[in-house]
């Protein structure tokens, strides 16, 4: 899977799956960019065949609808959507 590291402060392991056309999910990455916190994302509209499947497949564990952004903090919590107030909380800001 086409991963992409993001350096910055260690909240704990941030996962964010986005579309690169999806304006929430740009604002997502602006946010957590601003909150200068380290996150991993992936644009799930440009990966391919089995390799989108297999991401699809782990995006539905925590959200079965599949809404963009989702981000997954900690393998515990999962944030659907541009929540800004939930983000900031949850990476402590």
């Amino acid at each position: 899977m086409a991963i992409i590291h993001v350096d910055g402060k260690n909240k704990g392991k941030v996962m964010l799956y986005a579309l690169s056309t999806c304006g929430w999910c740009k604002k997502t990455k602006a946010l957590l960019g601003e909150l200068g916190v380290e996150y991993d994302y992936t644009d799930v509209d440009l990966l391919k065949g089995a390799e989108q499947d297999t991401v699809v497949k782990e995006i539905m564990k925590w959200n079965p609808e599949s809404n963009f952004p989702t981000i997954v903090i900690n393998a515990k919590k999962c944030i659907i959507g541009f929540k800004e107030d939930e983000i900031r909380e949850a990476l402590g800001k």
